[in-house]
């Protein structure tokens, strides 16, 4: 049976990644349609009013209706935002926070999605510098989390019982499959997906993810491609379009024999523009960095409003210069014969007429066209096409112009309260520096044989290294978005060298966000001197631990006094404590791990005891106020012999009535904890929420069980512990958690190296780490937080003094 159980698991997990996959295509399909929509609509009402104008002189009004059109999309984009904030800017730095471990309050919740995609479509279409790729990242980690779930917050009465992947790992897997087909969808890369996914995302990773997840990518990528070459071009089942960002076909034109796509030569300068990349990327990422940190101060604080209104600011500044610098700074330029002859094939010919078609020819007489306008004046996507495909010249004093505009309301726009993307504002500012050296080349060193469009992938691909700092799936996307497999090398080659030069300055733009946020992300390793440092001296020794067999009332103490999400379970080992007086080695050994938490118990003790005033039972209080006598410790016995009893009755009844007093010795305080097991505060919770427990007069036997699909009924929103009735209860009946804990997890001993604990942490996607002595008592546990990069400093420098 249970192997017929595993088997239908699998089934219904390939069926759910693939349900993920399509939905995540039409969630890319739904974007790309109405962006698609509303900018068509925008260009085609500003043009032939720009046209109409051009003669009668009112270029004022179509200026009036370009920042109506633009104030509008933004305005709806910023007000989405303010419905669900976390929908803002990319949402690759929360995905890779959540799939590193760290839960980001509504990060994966169906009404971030809604907010998100339609924020998106709004934005882009709205003329800020944004791209609608990022957004779909996280659109797709939304849907990888929701969908297997069968439940909604936002929507309470869509509710199936569907009890599988009730898990926070489960969940992880899925997001991580969801992130990769959101890659797949925007660049039709479904490898790239696979590995940004690997690259970027699951702190644990298996093979069979692997697998799964390529599988979810690719479904996500033709479903895309399969209903966009319907809508767009009538031929259903033709799969013209593999992704929204389509960089077209890099071909030399038949009657140019010296062309090349790139030789030899043009690798030496791939690794300069892989620099100049790598420290324009790290001068977009210290300025937005700048902007970030004085966004957090100034404009957060204050009511909402002002983030609408930042966002206004930013689109007015953007309109304004876009239609100024195409009115006024662009030049006329020969429009290039066309390079096609008739036996070319056919997605060749659509974007050759697609880059013709995207032509402006603004104030510029017959046969020429405004190159400035030519790249303002048209979705992102097209100014792209434009720069990698056109024949004909962009100025190089253009192309210059071009990039700082670019550069600079990018860099300021990425951070305002709407939903926006980096990668195409990225590629559009670095295949202008490209295009910029192709002609500089060109013009100025004659060399004849350059292709221009090489460059400009180069140069978008030496900026956007330098901006994220991606190595291994950007370049696989790049290849993928091309199908080009011969620039795999010079790809590569720049990416790496725009990394390691932008490094050397900063980290890449997405890290910046985590940090600035304080979110305590694990690194893929730990520095090499980080080894000074054992587990004993990064561990929390200040413990709060339960019994296997706990009163009600200390429960509700505990959770009520505490904001730890797991608690040791343990017993005081009285049997050890003669030998612990007379200083047994072994046991004297932990004072030095114990010293700072043998004070703070009794105190802990009092604490519970006060908190217990806002229990609802006036029974409870005098229970706390009442003074119990302690147990006096047994006489010595053979060892051997109280193992072998204590074998069949594992868990002795102490109950914490038995808590420090204050007349007790330091050494009756610290008494050995022996470590039997976690238990989670969410399971302690539905238990009690449950009323799972037994009174002293019956045997633990006697307590109800739960399932384990009973348990995880409330997963992923438990209830709160101060939300709970608790007024049915008897406070001093007893639960025993034994049967619910982990009875074993994943310790270690306090003298193990810090990157054996962080490795163990990290590839295990472990929350909460015992550190467990020879005897097997608990003297702390490790959490994310003490293996934070700069919490490590902080205790490496503090071992430094004590030397």
């Amino acid at each position: 049976l249970s192997k017929q159980k595993a088997q239908r698991y699998e089934a219904v997990k390939w069926v759910l990644v693939f349900a993920i996959g399509v939905c995540t295509g039409l969630v890319g399909l739904f974007v790309d349609f109405f962006v698609r929509l509303f900018t068509q609509l925008k260009f085609q009402v500003v043009q032939s009013s720009v046209e109409e104008c051009t003669e009668k002189g009112c270029l004022a009004l179509s200026l009036l209706e370009l920042l109506g059109f633009n104030l509008t999309f933004v305005f709806l984009a910023s007000l989405l935002v303010l419905i669900q904030p976390v929908a803002a800017g990319s949402g690759i730095p929360e995905i890779k926070c959540y799939l590193n471990g760290v839960k980001v309050p509504g990060v994966v919740r169906l009404r971030t999605v809604v907010c998100k995609a339609t924020g998106v479509l709004f934005s882009v279409a709205g003329g800020l510098f944004v791209g609608k790729e990022g957004p779909m990242i996280h659109s797709g980690a939304v849907v990888g989390a929701g969908l297997p779930q069968f439940q909604s917050i936002s929507l309470r009465k869509i509710q199936f019982n569907f009890p599988y992947f009730r898990s926070d790992r489960d969940k992880r897997d899925f997001v991580s499959a969801g992130a990769a087909a959101g890659v797949a969808a925007a660049f039709g890369a479904p490898i790239g997906g696979t590995l940004f996914s690997l690259e970027e995302g699951s702190s644990f990773w298996n093979q069979g993810l692997t697998w799964k997840v390529l599988f979810c990518s690719m479904a996500a990528t033709f479903t895309l491609n399969f209903f966009r070459s319907g809508i767009q071009f009538g031929s259903w089942g033709s799969f013209q379009l593999p992704g929204l960002l389509n960089f077209g076909e890099f071909k030399c034109s038949e009657s140019d024999k010296k062309c090349h796509l790139w030789t030899a030569v043009d690798l030496g300068f791939f690794i300069l523009m892989g620099i100049v990349g790598g420290l324009l990327g790290a001068t977009f990422n210290c300025l937005n960095k700048r902007l970030a940190k004085y966004r957090m101060r100034n404009v957060h604080p204050k009511p909402k409003l002002v983030r609408v209104l930042e966002s206004l600011l930013v689109s007015l500044t953007t309109t304004v210069t876009v239609f100024v610098a195409s009115m006024v700074l662009g030049e006329c330029r020969q429009m290039s014969p066309s390079r096609h002859s008739g036996n070319d094939t056919l997605s060749l010919q659509d974007i050759s007429e697609d880059v013709n078609s995207s032509i402006k020819t603004f104030f510029c007489p017959n046969e020429t066209y405004n190159d400035m306008a030519t790249l303002f004046f048209n979705p992102q996507e097209s100014a792209i096409l434009q720069l990698f495909h056109q024949d004909g010249t962009f100025s190089p004093v253009t192309l210059s112009l071009f990039f700082l505009l670019y550069f600079l309301l990018s860099c300021w726009t990425y951070g305002i309260s709407v939903p926006s993307g980096l990668f195409v504002p990225s590629l559009l500012c670095g295949a202008a520096f490209g295009r910029l050296v192709a002609n500089l080349l060109k013009s100025y060193i004659g060399l004849d044989h350059i292709y221009s469009g090489t460059f400009a992938l180069i140069g978008a691909a030496a900026f956007l290294g330098g901006v994220v700092r991606m190595t291994i799936s950007l370049t696989v996307i790049l290849i993928e978005s091309t199908n080009e497999i011969t620039y795999g090398l010079p790809i590569m080659i720049t990416l790496m060298v725009a990394k390691w030069t932008g490094d050397f300055f900063n980290k890449g733009i997405y890290d910046i966000h985590v940090n600035l946020r304080g979110v305590p992300l694990l690194e893929w390793e730990t520095e090499v001197e980080m080894d000074k440092l054992r587990a004993s001296d990064i561990m929390e020794p200040n413990l709060t631990y339960v019994y296997p067999h706990t009163r009600i009332q200390s429960l509700v103490s505990i959770l009520r006094t505490t904001v730890h999400h797991a608690f040791p379970v343990v017993t005081e080992n009285r049997g050890n404590e003669r030998e612990f007086m007379k200083g047994n080695q072994l046991i004297s050994n932990n004072i030095k791990f114990k010293k700072s938490s043998i004070l703070t118990r009794a105190g802990e003790q009092r604490k519970r005891s006060q908190s217990m005033k806002s229990y609802p039972s006036s029974e409870l209080r005098n229970m706390c106020d009442e003074h119990i006598a302690t147990e006096e410790p047994p006489e010595k016995e053979d060892l051997l012999q109280q193992m072998l009893e204590r074998r069949y009755t594992p868990y002795p009844s102490l109950y914490p009535d038995q808590s420090p007093s204050e007349e007790w010795t330091m050494e009756e305080r610290f008494r050995p904890l022996t470590f039997h097991g976690l238990i989670l505060r969410s399971q302690l919770v539905t238990l009690l929420d449950r009323g799972v427990c037994y009174s002293e007069s019956q045997s633990s036997a006697s307590q109800p069980r739960l399932s384990h699909a009973e348990m995880s009924e409330d997963y992923p929103r438990y209830p709160d512990i101060h939300d709970l009735d608790l007024t049915l209860l008897n406070p001093r009946m007893i639960v025993d958690v034994t049967p619910y804990m982990n009875p074993s997890p994943f310790t270690v001993s306090p003298n193990t190296h810090v990157s054996q604990v962080f490795n163990l942490f990290r590839t295990m996607g472990l929350r909460h780490l015992p550190v467990v002595n020879a005897v097997g008592e608990v003297v702390g546990i490790i959490t994310r937080h003490n293996l934070t990069h700069e919490f490590l400093q902080a205790r490496l420098r503090q071992h430094y003094q004590t030397i």
